[in-house]
């Protein structure tokens, strides 16, 4: 992400109703996958920007500690002071990690980013994670969906349920579950996109509180669904959970 992003990141991920949604979803499912892992290293969130997400993993997950990496050095700082945890700048393309040495590997809108390598980083993310560890995607949804959004946060590319599946298949991860999300809102977001100027702004920013609120009952309530056991079959986002085979 530019400068700018990264900075209106900071300022508003602690509040935004989409980023409080994602965060609780990555961690409920990395906890209960990391339950029923036999590795026991630590839990990296890879491109962990400006640490909000670190911040709410704290200081270690189902007893695994906790530290970050990006490749932006200003970002890895305030991920540093946010969230009080390690934290490494440096690419996700390529790690300075042992081999096996992580128990868990979060990646949230990382894949999907311009600097990044998608068949590298999941490279990466196999060899530095030991066998069985736990790895949590999320992932925007749909190329069709491509908007001036992707453009400002530098989002290269999109993924349906099948792409991501098969990606991870081909670098050595099980595929443990993998449902869309934001799908209760997703008539709203294809509506956004459909009368967007190309040259608007991203969407990282503060809404309305009565707004951010039904927004965030909205995602709740996905939430639930999801832990239920229920793969929603649509939505903005797509949340992948793996293990590291071999």
């Amino acid at each position: 992400m530019e400068r700018p992003e990264y900075e209106r990141m900071h300022a508003v991920e602690d509040r935004m109703w989409w980023y409080r949604g994602l965060r609780a979803l990555a961690r409920s499912q990395l906890d209960r996958a990391l339950a029923g892992s036999p590795a026991n290293g630590p839990v990296l969130d890879a491109g962990c920007g400006t640490g909000g997400m670190l911040r709410v993993l704290g200081a270690s997950v189902a007893g695994r500690p906790t530290l970050g990496l990006d490749f932006d050095p200003v970002a890895a700082g305030m991920a540093f002071a946010k969230a009080g945890r390690p934290v490494v700048s440096a690419s996700v393309n390529e790690m300075p990690l042992g081999d096996g040495t992580l128990g868990g590997y979060l990646s949230l809108d990382v894949l999907s980013h311009a600097g990044v390598e998608p068949a590298r980083a999941l490279g990466e993310a196999h060899r530095c994670l030991g066998p069985g560890a736990i790895a949590v995607f999320n992932l925007p949804a749909y190329g069709w969906m491509f908007s001036a959004h992707d453009r400002r946060t530098h989002n290269a590319r999109r993924f349906t349920r099948g792409e991501a599946r098969a990606l991870m298949a081909r670098h050595g991860f099980r595929v443990l579950r993998a449902s869309y999300w934001n799908t209760l809102l997703f008539p709203l977001m294809l509506i956004h996109r459909l009368i967007e100027r190309d040259d608007a702004e991203s969407d990282v920013r503060d809404y309305p509180r009565w707004l951010d609120a039904l927004f965030s009952a909205a995602l709740t309530l996905e939430r639930a669904a999801i832990a239920a056991g229920i793969s929603l079959p649509f939505g903005g986002s797509l949340i992948v959970v793996a293990a590291r085979d071999g």
